[in-house]
């Protein structure tokens, strides 16, 4: 299927590894050109130089609101406009309610306040271009985890401006739709359980959680639903959250059980 994303601008927060990156090289190979926000890296710079111009790395903490509004600017100035906006970056970084107001502010400026300041800085050109926001969320806005109150009213707060720039952009022709991952196969998530004293276990027992087919969520897998999402391909669809995550977040506990 051709999603028609040739000659169109993307510009991807956190796009030098794991989800980010597959998004990153499902536009490029689609045909579009692809800005790159992220924290200083060889990934991103490789990544830039090996798609022959087609992908602009920007070096930028995002938690910085100046950085977030150069990196809008250096992105249209450099490709001529901006068609789609995905807000990927983010950590899980383990604030719980015990961490303190402080810390708990912190996580919000690395996990939602950037959302925000992106969509307000890319606003008028995306109005222009008619273009599509894709956020990218978590399952643990809906389910909870434990120990990551920051982590999980960050995510909330990305399902919640989601539905609420879907309804104030649909007159302008904007589309606004989130994709939350549960259990995805990335590098962080290979290093955290690396510190487990049987990494493969560990994966395997997570794994056997997933009703279809007891495996993690591969970035490409989330991925491809982006792009689905960015193009027009899906041109009456908004307001969404979508769950690619093998059915881990809402099916019936019993498909998993061990009997």
């Amino acid at each position: 299927m051709d999603l028609h994303l040739q000659g169109k601008t993307a510009l991807v927060t956190g796009g030098s590894k794991g989800i980010g990156r597959a998004i990153v090289e499902g536009l490029l190979a689609e045909g579009a050109q692809v800005v790159n926000v992220n924290r200083e890296g060889p990934e991103g710079r490789e990544l830039a130089e090996q798609s022959g111009g087609a992908c602009l790395f920007v070096p930028a903490d995002l938690v910085d609101i100046d950085a977030c509004q150069a990196a809008v600017q250096t992105a249209v100035a450099h490709f001529g406009g901006l068609d789609i906006l995905i807000n990927n970056a983010g950590v899980n970084d383990s604030v719980s309610l015990s961490a303190g107001v402080g810390a708990f502010c912190d996580s919000l400026a690395k996990n939602l306040v950037h959302v925000y300041a992106m969509a307000h800085f890319a606003l008028e050109e995306l109005k222009r271009r008619r273009g599509a926001i894709i956020n990218i969320g978590s399952k643990v806005s809906v389910t909870g985890q434990g120990g990551t109150s920051g982590y999980a009213a960050a995510k909330g707060g990305v399902n919640s401006l989601t539905r609420e720039w879907a309804a104030e952009l649909a007159p302008h022709g904007v589309r606004v739709n989130a994709v939350l991952p549960a259990e995805s196969w990335t590098p962080l998530y290979e290093k955290c359980l690396a510190s487990e004293a049987d990494p493969a276990a560990a994966k395997a027992a997570i794994s056997n959680l997933i009703p279809l087919g007891g495996r993690f969520t591969s970035v490409q897998e989330l991925a491809d639903t982006v792009l689905f999402l960015a193009s027009e391909r899906s041109s009456h669809t908004t307001g969404q959250i979508l769950f690619v995550d093998g059915g881990y977040t809402h099916l019936d506990r019993k498909l998993t059980a061990t009997l």
